[in-house]
């Protein structure tokens, strides 16, 4: 019997790849491209700034940059169809850097947050706004890293944030960073001024919490303890003494009076180590810890006074918002 020789299929040529990247891009931007608008800011004295957004729903909620909207007496709100529309803040929360605004419209194009745990780096990443004014502007390249942390306005950590080297400039803010699917797995936020292509997105599944409860309370609940603190490394004996697990904590730099840390009898010099039996190894871990969940229910603060380690009862208290 004579063997049937099977031929492998040649490679695909480097045109035939272009193509079909092309495609992709091309057709994710056709069918994301209508949900996405220009956001322009009027501030207390005229003109203010502006950025980009897209619809999360065809009811006309839509996301955008918590920063771009700082200010506003007045939003309008600029669709691919041509249509300009008066906008409502609905809620924004400087600490991840999201806002949630409304028009009056209905039927809207509007995009889907993809689950942004399934992104993996090096995937086809594609940004969709208004850089610099010129709207509709599309950039595409790939997702850079996953996991990254950026300091928000407010000062915390914005953590699981996107890196791609997709081209965003001031006004790309706010927009979406969709897959090849169209769904968004990030909102564009950020630039590294002079680096290039090292740009940064707050992941989808940081959006969709996000806008969640800001769209049903209007702000994201936090809840505090009223400390300043500062990360400092601890004493390598009193580690070993306490069989410590960590080599840092929190100084307390400050006490707010009446608050819930002086009420749990904190004082100035000493180190917090860990909330409810969690390690407390920076200020960052701690703002972290203090969830809204935490607003009213009792918890443990153990912390060193000089050599000793002491835990004591506090109750956070609800973080006032802001303005």
């Amino acid at each position: 019997m004579i063997p049937t020789l099977i031929h492998d299929s040649p490679p695909p040529t480097d045109e035939l790849l272009i193509d079909a990247y092309s495609h992709a891009v091309s057709g994710a931007v056709a069918a994301a491209h209508p949900a996405v608008v220009h956001i322009e800011v009027l501030g207390q004295e005229g003109p203010g700034g502006s950025g980009s957004g897209f619809f999360i729903s065809p009811d006309g909620y839509l996301l955008t940059n918590s920063h771009v909207i700082q200010g506003a007496r007045e939003l309008r709100v600029f669709l691919a169809d041509g249509r300009k529309l008066a906008a409502t803040l609905i809620g924004d929360d400087p600490d991840t850097d999201l806002a949630v605004l409304r028009v009056s419209a209905d039927e809207l194009a509007h995009l889907t947050l993809a689950d942004s745990d399934t992104v993996r780096p090096g995937q086809i990443a594609i940004a969709i706004g208004s850089p610099m004014g010129f709207q509709q502007t599309v950039t595409a390249g790939i997702v850079s890293g996953l996991g990254r942390s950026l300091r928000g306005a407010s000062g915390r950590l914005i953590d699981n944030v996107i890196q791609t080297d997709a081209a965003l400039n001031p006004g790309n803010s706010g927009g979406p960073l969709v897959n090849t699917r169209s769904e968004v797995i990030g909102v564009n936020t950020a630039i590294i001024r002079p680096a290039q292509g090292i740009c940064f997105a707050i992941a989808s599944n940081t959006a969709r919490w996000v806008a969640a409860w800001l769209i049903k309370d209007g702000r994201i609940r936090r809840s505090f303890i009223g400390l300043a603190g500062q990360n400092v490394p601890l004493i390598r004996k009193v580690i070993r003494f306490h069989h410590l697990a960590q080599e840092t904590g929190v100084l307390v730099a400050g006490v707010e009076p009446q608050s819930p840390a002086a009420r749990a009898g904190l004082l100035e010099g000493d180190i917090v180590i860990a909330l409810d039996g969690v390690a407390v190894t920076a200020v960052d871990t701690l703002h972290k810890l203090l969830t809204g969940d935490r607003i009213g229910e009792r918890a443990i603060v153990t912390f060193l006074r000089g050599p000793e380690l002491r835990r004591h009862a506090i109750i956070p208290l609800e973080m006032p918002g802001r303005g």
